[in-house]
């Protein structure tokens, strides 16, 4: 049994390596464009730590303002299409600040206030396994996530980072709390041996605290819903839900209600109970199930979600300033 199992993986790291038939995002595209970007408006691009592969993951800033809020794509790797979003929001907005005209109805100078801190792909190595691009892994690195994908070569369902972690089950405010068949790395719902483990996640978590943010963002596919209230303070909750309508008003997606036993381990999740400010898990995109939303969908998604950014701008404006 184990000399055909190492037969099959020598067969399969034989083969080239499966790409997508349609149209993807990937993680060469985005760095290609963010550099256009960068030359063209000469924006404050960091890099905020390293992926699990040692890829930069990088953070970039637009708007002058001491304060800002904080727009996080991709932290799974089959919802590259957040990161696609959040590039043609960043391109759109440089230009409108650049050249000093309004966004939405909505100024641009606001941003000379509030700036906006856009991290479009946090999970580069995922949303690379996805698309069927292991160019970047070692023999043994291949071997190892083939055995994570449950020996499949149907990498479109991967979510998790190169090392099987699902990143965005990494965050300590209820980590202890979620429970999972998985108990092993593993292509979707691995939450890890701690949180903080995974280098991305940890990267996050560090920089958030560094920026200090107003309010924070985590978009993801799918289903066309918005997550803003885990363990929410009752104070907060009148504010954090006025935020949150303004965004389902936007963006037609429906709004969840706080329910008794949620499940956090979430970015926003973590945003909410330890700055205790607004945070949003926004779901883009008809219902997809293990797999990536098609590229057809981005028009309406990008349509939906096209002045979001900025009026959360604006919302942050008037909550440092009350």
């Amino acid at each position: 049994m184990r000399k055909l199992m190492l037969i099959g993986i020598f067969i399969f790291l034989l083969f080239p390596e499966t790409t997508f038939a349609e149209e993807v995002y990937s993680p060469e595209r985005m760095e290609a464009d963010l550099q256009g970007i960068q030359n063209q408006y000469e924006l404050d691009v960091q890099i905020i730590g390293h992926t699990e592969e040692g890829k930069n993951i990088k953070a970039v800033k637009l708007g002058e303002g001491k304060r800002s809020i904080l727009l996080v794509g991709s932290h799974h790797g089959r919802e590259w299409l957040s990161s696609k979003l959040l590039m043609s929001m960043l391109e759109e907005y440089a230009g409108a600040y650049r050249a000093g005209k309004s966004v939405g109805g909505y100024s641009s100078a606001l941003m000379d206030e509030v700036s906006i801190w856009f991290i479009p792909m946090l999970n580069p190595d995922g949303v690379s396994i996805q698309q069927g691009d292991l160019s970047n892994l070692s023999f043994i690195e291949k071997a190892a996530v083939w055995k994570m994908n449950r020996y499949s070569k149907n990498w479109s369902r991967w979510k998790a980072n190169a090392k099987g972690i699902d990143l965005n089950r990494q965050y300590p405010a209820g980590w202890k709390e979620v429970m999972s068949d998985e108990t092993k790395p593993t292509y979707q719902f691995y939450k890890g041996e701690h949180p903080l483990e995974a280098a991305e996640v940890k990267a996050l978590a560090d920089f958030t605290r560094k920026i200090d943010p107003l309010i924070a963002v985590s978009y993801h596919t799918s289903g066309r819903e918005i997550f803003w209230h885990y363990q929410n303070k009752r104070e907060n909750m009148a504010r954090d839900y006025g935020i949150a309508k303004k965004t389902a008003e936007m963006t037609g997606y429906e709004l969840t209600f706080p329910e008794k036993e949620a499940v956090g381990s979430g970015f926003t999740d973590w945003f909410i109970t330890e700055f205790g400010r607004p945070g949003m898990t926004i779901e883009l995109s008809y219902l997809v199930d293990e797999t990536n939303p098609p590229m057809t969908v981005f028009p309406e998604e990008w349509k939906r979600n096209h002045f979001v950014g900025i009026m959360l701008v604006n919302e942050a404006n008037l909550l440092h300033n009350n």
